[in-house]
């Protein structure tokens, strides 16, 4: 298992170093996060011991499971990636150094109650649903703006950019332009200048759209199944309509 997980390590960084090089921009510009979501411990032990650092998770109750259990290796950083529900919130900002998926007022609303009770901050992206599918969570591309002004107000929250999850089952075209989407946000978000927000990191492209993410200007790409292997639940278990409203 562990030569598996180094041997798709080494495969995707490869392909990273291509994508970059092709567009031309720096390996050391883009971060690669390792979705762990389902993953068991052993493969996460292997991608540690091949020398990664950076984890994500989609589920809090995972989270809270997982981060105790890989405190052995200590330079190992997590974010949070996928939806989070208001009363999932206190599970999260323990464990977590970014959260990529703030897309909603009341989200942020929570986040800064929570920490300043705890007298913390906490670095956030936005979740943006570019390719307007109803099945993701995310703020639309219209109200992306405003709900960085709104954000903006409490000061336990730094933003520090985007994030977005390319048109699913899509050609490369499609994804592009989910990608395209989000750095003219990034952009439109930059002039208007709202204080205390920083718009420096685009967190997008998974395993089957990472190469065209960083084309388009990635900072973070989040991978699983490519360095993992494939997943035993659907997608729907991590971005599912159904769980709107349960917060």
């Amino acid at each position: 298992m562990e030569q598996l997980v180094e041997e798709n390590l080494q495969t995707v960084r490869r392909e990273m170093e291509l994508a970059c090089r092709d567009s031309g921009r720096r390996i050391e510009d883009v971060k690669l996060l390792l979705a762990t979501k389902t993953v068991p411990l052993e493969k996460l032990h292997s991608a540690m011991q091949a020398g990664e650092t950076l984890f994500g998770e989609n589920k809090a109750q995972e989270l809270r499971y997982k981060f105790p259990l890989m405190q052995q290796h200590k330079q190992a950083e997590w974010h949070f990636i996928g939806h989070l529900q208001t009363n999932k919130v206190k599970d999260v900002v323990k464990y977590v150094t970014l959260i990529h998926s703030v897309d909603r007022l009341k989200l942020g609303q929570a986040l800064h109650h929570h920490l300043m009770k705890e007298n913390k901050t906490m670095d956030i992206l936005l979740q943006i649903n570019t390719s307007y599918e109803e099945s993701k969570f995310g703020a639309s591309p219209e109200t992306a703006i405003e709900l960085a002004e709104q954000l903006s107000q409490f000061d336990t929250l730094n933003m520090k950019g985007l994030m977005t999850i390319g048109k699913l089952n899509a050609t490369n075209e499609e994804t592009r332009h989910c990608f395209r989407l989000l750095k003219d946000i990034q952009a439109q978000i930059k002039k208007k200048n709202i204080p205390h927000v920083e718009m420096d990191v685009l967190s997008m492209g998974m395993s089957g759209d990472f190469k065209v993410a960083i084309e388009e200007g990635a900072t973070i790409i989040r991978v699983g199944t490519s360095v993992f292997g494939q997943r035993y639940l659907p997608d729907s278990y991590y971005w599912n309509e159904n769980m709107r409203g349960n917060d």
